[in-house]
């Protein structure tokens, strides 16, 4: 059972407070909607890895997540584990501070070792910029960061920061990457109508942990 919408979604469950079992039944809704990732705590990585193993949901984990305040050797050494475990695209929180006071070259080589560390694994990095706490200006100097350290992705939000997704963050970032990188839109999307308006806007990849209601709506 799947939807087009559903192969945008990465079925996502980053609360501190989740367990085992409730990424076991991430995993389960993964595979019965055809979702195309789940996204997870490191921590979580093996359950999501051992649930998804020989199906086409790939297991998504997150990097600095969520401040983006660890070292870039942290970061490094946090994705060089979870590809070597087996996860397919790593969310990493890029070092918000230093990019807000202008540090570009630290920014830069922050993402870049952490995408040059997930590709020697087969992994995808998607770069979280966190648009609630940045400027138009600061956004747009993430996304280029972001494709001249190699990126895959640039993201949204973490969904901790106190805002996640709109669509017009979605559609200046869209405009920033061009056809250089895909745009992830997280954090608040919660029914149909907000996921299929993240992807008019120009988002390729939906963040949610209302995956299910989402899809279901589409169905209908």
């Amino acid at each position: 059972m799947s939807s087009t919408i559903a192969k945008t979604i990465d079925h996502t469950l980053l609360k501190p407070e989740a367990t085992t079992a409730d990424v076991v039944k991430l995993a389960e809704e993964a595979k019965m909607h055809e979702f195309a990732s789940v996204c997870v705590n490191p921590i979580m990585a093996d359950t999501a890895l051992e649930k998804l193993e020989g199906t086409d949901v790939m297991v998504c984990a997150v990097v600095g997540f969520p401040l983006g305040a660890t070292t870039t050797k942290m970061k490094q050494e946090e994705t060089k584990e979870l590809v070597a475990k087996g996860v397919e695209e790593i969310d990493m929180v890029l070092s918000i501070g230093c990019l807000k006071e202008g540090s570009d070259d630290y920014v830069r080589t922050d993402i870049q070792t952490v995408v040059d560390e997930a590709r020697a694994g087969g992994a995808i990095t998607k770069v979280i910029i966190e648009t609630a706490l940045l400027t138009d200006e600061e956004k747009k100097r993430a996304c280029r960061l972001s494709l001249e350290a190699g990126a895959e992705f640039v993201k949204t939000s973490t969904g901790f920061a106190g805002g996640g997704a709109t669509v017009e963050d979605v559609r200046l970032m869209k405009e920033a990457v061009g056809e250089q990188a895909e745009v992830k839109a997280s954090g608040g999307i919660r029914d149909t109508q907000t996921a299929l308006a993240m992807l008019e806007a120009g988002a390729d990849r939906i963040g949610a942990s209302a995956s299910v209601a989402i899809a279901a709506g589409a169905e209908s």
